[in-house]
């Protein structure tokens, strides 16, 4: 009978793979960082030794676990133990005020959270809005209440657990209501026995779009290394920059913040083949000096995927004029779905974001629902599997609300040409997308509102040539509250009381009356028509 150790399919189906390939060549480096190395076998048994000592501590299958981390070799075990002890991992932005972190750690039913002693501060007010939590673990230092996380692993054996079931990842992601949601489904394994259980012609987006990558990227552990450009408590960085490279046995070097300059460094430095990035990430590369740019030596590079919000054609076309037609692109989010395009494809229909892997996979609406014909600009919505599709964790009516039949959609409006090549066209105005980061309006008016000078907020993304989209709010006041720049800094201030920095408005703006339907709903998508079409 095959075993995790000598079967990479078996090790996959249990969380196993470390194993596999701490078995292998168990002095290949998995993981490069500032904050230290750990090679196959390094990652391997220390993933071990947490899985014995969470459940020594009450830990056990299906418990919720968060992870508040940031891009460190103690994120990759974390990880690599909670995929082969059957718990639901949820890992959190790090940037998070207390409150924000709090709410998702309660919400999430954590029963333990493990976390990176640089965000003491708002841990430990994190953890007042948790009560159900059981265990309070840190990384990297001394946090008052907590257990230091080299202390539980110390004791504990690194052999190989006997007993290992798939765990899975639930990940948030906020919603027009203002308060983040819970993307849960089933684990790998379940999925993949509920698609095999229910026959369809249609494939699984997701599964297609894992796949399509996969075939395209052809990772190879013994000559391949992939560089992690991102914040791994983001979906896109945690699949295609730690949990894909791990599984085919590829070491990967972990940026803790991103420079332009850095990036190629890197590259050079570790031959870098592959890597995820952002469009924000590619503009910034461009602008570095030409000497800095012929600086490094590149060549290593084979596959650079990028998405989470559409690219400028000319930003890519003179990222592929540098680096020549390595550069892939993907749609999709952390509910699913997904397109794929090569740059080849790319380059014969500059601007698409890729076509869906059957076309009963993808459509396009208008808002009474029916389908627009090619070249008409629509909502874009994406088939959901026939089994295993997401939900939102405690919140049916969300649920409920974002499918449109067998259908569900991100808000994002688009066409599709006669080829079936999808074109974005802009964001729901309900979701601003800046450097590849989701901000959520809705919670950024609900900390507006409670300022006693505003009467009514209503914050929207405008352009912004580096990020794609940077915040602007604006405000109707109060009667007799007179609008200046003094009051904009206070309610900038206000917002950064209770906001994660990257939420906060980059200016503020101050009006009679802001737009609202008949049913009181803000019209946020005229809001935003005024300030993109230079009113």
């Amino acid at each position: 009978m095959a075993t995790p150790r000598d079967d990479l399919a078996t090790a996959i189906a249990c969380g196993m793979t470390a194993a596999f390939h701490a078995a292998q060549a168990p002095g290949r480096l998995a993981i490069i960082s500032h904050h230290g190395n750990r090679t196959f076998d390094e990652l391997n048994g220390n993933a071990n030794r947490l899985v014995r000592a969470l459940r020594r501590r009450g830990i056990t299958t299906g418990d919720a676990v968060s992870l508040v981390c940031s891009n460190r070799p103690e994120f990759a075990e974390v990880l690599t133990a909670a995929t082969r002890m059957g718990v639901r991992l949820t890992t959190v932005n790090c940037h998070l005020t207390g409150d924000e972190m709090g709410y998702i750690l309660d919400n999430s039913d954590a029963k333990a959270v493990i976390g990176d002693a640089r965000f003491a501060h708002a841990l430990q007010a994190a953890v007042a809005h948790a009560p159900k939590l059981d265990l309070l673990i840190t990384i990297g230092g001394s946090v008052a209440g907590f257990e230091q996380y080299d202390d539980l692993l110390q004791p504990e054996d690194a052999s190989d657990i006997d007993d290992p079931i798939l765990g899975k990842t639930m990940l948030y992601t906020s919603g027009t209501t203002g308060r983040p949601k819970g993307v849960d489904r089933p684990a790998a394994a379940e999925h993949a026995a509920n698609i095999a259980s229910t026959p369809s012609d249609l494939p699984d987006a997701g599964v297609a779009l894992a796949a399509a990558v996969g075939r395209a990227a052809q990772q190879n552990g013994t000559t391949d290394r992939h560089l992690c450009t991102g914040p791994l408590y983001h979906a896109a960085p945690l699949a295609f920059s730690l949990a894909g490279p791990l599984t085919a046995g590829c070491g990967v070097v972990l940026m803790d913040g991103w420079g332009a300059e850095e990036t190629l460094k890197l590259i050079a430095e570790h031959r870098v083949t592959h890597t995820h990035m952002v469009a924000t990430m590619f503009h910034r590369l461009l602008a570095l000096p030409i000497e800095t740019r012929s600086r490094y030596d590149l060549s290593s590079l084979r596959f650079v995927v990028h998405g989470a919000a559409p690219c400028p054609v000319s930003v890519k076309m003179a990222l592929i004029e540098w680096w020549g037609p390595v550069v892939y692109e993907y749609y999709a989010a952390t509910e699913g779905g997904g397109t794929f395009v090569a740059p080849e494809e790319w380059l014969a229909r500059p601007g698409t974001v890729g076509k869906p892997f059957h076309p009963e996979l993808l459509k396009i609406y208008d808002e009474g629902g029916t389908t627009r014909e090619p070249g008409e600009v629509g909502t874009v919505y994406m088939r959901a599997p026939v089994s295993g599709r997401f939900r939102y964790y405690k919140d049916d009516a969300k649920t409920n609300n974002s499918y449109l039949g067998d259908y569900f959609t991100l808000g994002d409006h688009g066409y599709l040409d006669a080829d079936g090549y999808l074109f974005l066209t802009g964001r729901s105005a309900e979701v601003i997308i800046s450097g590849g980061v989701n901000i959520y309006p809705a919670e950024i008016d609900a900390v507006l509102l409670t300022h006693p000078a505003v009467g009514d907020a209503g914050t929207i993304g405008i352009p912004n040539e580096e990020w794609g989209e940077e915040v602007k709010a604006v405000v109707e006041l109060k009667d007799g509250v007179i609008a200046s720049p003094q009051l904009a800094a206070e309610l900038t201030a206000w917002c950064r009381e209770k906001l994660a920095p990257f939420k906060l408005p980059r200016s503020i703006d101050f009006v009679e009356r802001l737009p609202r339907l008949d049913n009181g709903k803000l019209y946020r998508s005229k809001l935003r028509e005024l300030y993109t079409s230079g009113h």
